[in-house]
């Protein structure tokens, strides 16, 4: 494998304006890549034709390529369980789509891989329960059934670890990664994440995974509260051992994406905290010697 990292930035971390977040990940933070999320307030598996050709047309005129769908898929309620104190009460990124929307929203996220050439797709395990124990051969089988629908079309889906779904951890996601072994199923990497759940991230997190599942790589950093519990922090100021971690991409020869997600703002625009996360994810990369 590549032991050299596509450097990519969710664009809707920037500005809502995709053209002019796409003029600053290309012309003024030098990437090759963006991940799709939202543009103009408006969720990417809500998009039509026309938002379609409108992101095709900014993305070629910045010489941009797309390292990931980052779709809501599964980021719904798990049906016949007790609602999760994590759903939330407004739609998060513009996603409003039901339980029974999913499979559509598969189909979708195919003819948009396919319309960004792109073959990475981003998926959840569903909003976390209390009590995974009675649902999770279930979920598992439901992420299964998912991976095999879109890996006959040539389609990767990269379950990512989030603190606010059933699967958060680097533990939780090896335990999915042993259950679900279909090849069109992936790993979105998200340390910061798992930090934000308790888990020492790099190394303890990352010594659980097997490293050939890992497709995308989203990067974000964390504090610890006075009081207990995290919140975001600019990449190389937080807790989590992000040099450590590029070291090991590095000689685990890792050489997918790895997708500023910034999140955190320090009572700045979105624009100036990612300028400043992107500024920090850099010299990460340079102090891990890649």
């Amino acid at each position: 494998m590549a032991t050299t990292l596509k450097l990519s930035v969710l664009t809707d971390e920037i500005s809502q304006d995709f053209g002019h977040a796409c003029e600053v990940a290309a012309r003024e933070f030098g990437l090759g890549y963006v991940e799709l999320r939202a543009m103009h307030n408006k969720n990417v598996m809500a998009w039509d034709a026309s938002d379609v050709a409108e992101a095709r047309k900014v993305l070629e005129q910045f010489q941009l390529r797309v390292s990931e769908i980052a779709s809501p898929i599964f980021k719904t309620d798990w049906p016949g369980a007790p609602k999760s104190p994590f759903s939330p009460k407004q739609p998060e990124f513009g996603a409003d789509f039901t339980e029974a929307q999913q499979d559509e929203l598969i189909d979708r996220a195919v003819e948009l891989a396919r319309a960004f050439n792109t073959t990475s797709v981003r998926l959840f395990d569903f909003w976390r329960l209390d009590d995974q124990k009675p649902h999770r051969a279930a979920i598992d089988e439901r992420v299964r059934q998912a991976a095999i629908r879109v890996g006959k079309k040539g389609v990767t889906l990269n379950l990512e670890n989030e603190p606010a779904c059933n699967t958060a951890t680097g533990a939780e996601a090896a335990r999915l990664l042993d259950a679900v072994r279909e090849r069109a199923l992936m790993l979105n990497w998200d340390p910061g994440n798992a930090a934000s759940r308790g888990e020492t991230a790099y190394p303890e997190g990352y010594a659980k995974l097997p490293k050939g599942r890992i497709g995308h790589v989203h990067c974000k950093d964390v504090v610890a509260k006075t009081g207990g519990g995290t919140e975001w922090a600019a990449m190389g100021t937080g807790i989590v051992d992000w040099a450590g971690q590029f070291r090991a991409f590095k000689k685990d020869g890792y050489g997918g994406a790895i997708s500023l997600e910034t999140h955190w703002r320090g009572g700045l625009t979105p624009e100036e905290a990612s300028r400043r996360s992107m500024a920090g994810l850099k010299a990460l990369l340079k102090q891990a010697g890649l």
